[in-house]
């Protein structure tokens, strides 16, 4: 199985994706709040690229939820933040989510034959998942503005760490050299996770903005054992 980590949304065209299962990793905060608002039992999540799609898809009891650099969009019912979601309020709603990297990360993903959606806290599951599903697999780092985001590479490398345990050999998983970066990079963090991303542009960046406890909570490795998946453009739990 070969496995390739791809560092940011821009470098997603250098690698084909068709009949790849492409696992999108946005730490801080889009996956992470996917996995929490279908968690929180929201139905499903439409993840778009633009404010306007977000506003015209929107249909009677669909919640309108992203952000922009971080902030609320304005005239949007929540932001990103995945404590916006642990509300009884969105049981059995779809939500519509727009964010400034990770759901365009899922939209540059649609040519391959699965798309899930990865975090620290679903890293488990989401590996045991994509290895289920017996495709090579592309780790989509979403990046920050168009550039690599360390949190999405350690991630990643936590990806690789359980997809290597789940091979009979290790000679069963090949990475690209990004991976074998990345790989090493989690070994080095794998006991500070919370005080890398703390430390991490991103990270710093929240905290700043007063979400320090988002950081925290996106750093927990498997809090929440479900694995979203794209089907029919929306997001929903796997139940493979």
């Amino acid at each position: 199985m070969q496995v390739d980590v791809i560092a940011s949304v821009n470098e997603a065209r250098a690698i084909d994706l068709t009949h790849r299962t492409v696992i999108v990793i946005d730490v801080l905060r889009a996956t992470s709040t996917i996995v929490t608002a279908l968690a929180n039992g929201a139905t499903s999540v439409l993840p778009v690229e633009t404010v306007s799609q977000a506003k015209q898809c929107q249909e009677p009891n669909d919640v309108l939820g992203g952000e922009r650099y971080c902030k609320k969009i304005a005239g949007f019912d929540t932001g990103n933040s995945p404590f916006e979601y642990m509300t009884t309020a969105f049981i059995g709603k779809r939500i519509i989510l727009t964010t400034t990297n990770g759901t365009r990360a899922i939209q540059k993903a649609q040519k391959a034959e699965h798309i899930l959606a990865g975090s620290f806290i679903n890293a488990d599951a989401c590996a045991r998942a994509a290895f289920k599903l017996r495709k090579d697999i592309a780790l989509l780092c979403a990046g920050s503005q168009d550039t690599f985001a360390f949190e999405d590479g350690l991630c990643a490398g936590l990806l690789i760490d359980v997809l290597s345990r789940l091979a009979s050999n290790a000679s069963d998983i090949t990475v690209n050299d990004y991976g074998y970066i990345m790989h090493s990079a989690f070994q080095h963090h794998r006991n500070s996770l919370t005080e890398a991303l703390q430390k991490c542009a991103g990270g710093k960046r929240l905290a700043k903005l007063g979400f320090s406890k988002d950081v925290e909570y996106c750093a927990a490795v498997d809090s929440v054992p479900l694995v979203p998946i794209l089907e029919q453009h929306v997001m929903r739990p796997y139940e493979g």
